[in-house]
């Protein structure tokens, strides 16, 4: 997501309106599980509890050296994952464009060869025996955010005959509780899956899509070792980052 933008401007009592369209709906019939997901009845807004807003909570010590390498952080004898190295960076921000400090963000995704490690997987490319697939990172005072892993792979997924997953990485974002939670998913500039992905088609319009595509950074590459893309996030406002799990933001 770019960073906050002049539709983003304080409004009156120091409100920013929110877009309505520019999130996908909940019904897209060409991504078929949205059918079965998306709401039979008009939605309720409840308030949160007061355990809910205080806890639980992570605890700032609890993220350990190596939680942000996912090229190492799974390996038992000092390996390394397979595949293209790359760096993920970014800042996370209101709708305001003032940063939004120690904020925990965790990360999933598929290997090289387009394979999560889990129970269910169905496709059958192999795994990495030194590749986890999951990470977590806090941002800094300033909202930025940093790590490492490798280009995860596209893969196929039972939508239709041949529909295939671009490369992507989901991250969670979370807030003063695990209550507070937002989740979303970046892409990868240049990928043309992007375009012919059922999931990116719900998405109204193209700069909406192309909020969440990561632009390669060239500034931010490690020479010999790893490529860059910058992933800002906006967690409220006109043009938030899109969220899987809550289109109001936070």
């Amino acid at each position: 997501m770019t960073a906050a933008k002049n539709s983003n401007a304080p409004g009156r009592n120091g409100f920013v309106n929110r877009d309505r369209d520019w999130h996908p709906p909940a019904l897209y019939p060409p991504y078929k599980t949205s059918v079965k997901r998306s709401p039979q009845a008009s939605l309720l807004s409840f308030p949160t509890s007061i355990s809910e807003e205080t806890g639980p909570v992570f605890g700032h010590d609890t993220i350990n050296p190596l939680d942000n390498d996912l090229i190492h952080n799974f390996s038992a004898d000092q390996g390394a994952a397979i595949g293209p190295r790359i760096v993920v960076h970014g800042r996370v921000s209101d709708e305001f464009g003032r940063p939004v400090p120690h904020s925990l963000i965790e990360i999933w995704q598929a290997n090289a060869g387009g394979r999560y490690r889990h129970k269910k997987e169905s496709y059958l490319a192999a795994l990495d025996p030194n590749f986890g697939g999951c990470g977590r990172v806090m941002t800094d005072e300033d909202g930025a955010y940093e790590f490492r892993t490798v280009m995860p792979g596209p893969y196929p997924w039972p939508n239709s005959m041949n529909d295939w997953r671009p490369a992507h990485i989901h991250l969670s974002l979370f807030g003063h509780s695990f209550a507070q939670r937002l989740i979303t998913q970046m892409y990868f500039e240049g990928d043309p899956l992007i375009w012919k992905c059922p999931i990116v088609g719900g998405i109204p319009t193209r700069e909406g899509v192309e909020s969440l595509i990561a632009p390669l950074d060239m500034a931010r590459t490690i020479p010999m070792d790893a490529l860059a893309y910058r992933f800002d996030i906006v967690l409220r406002g006109r043009r938030q980052t899109m969220f899987e799990n809550r289109v109001e933001g936070l």
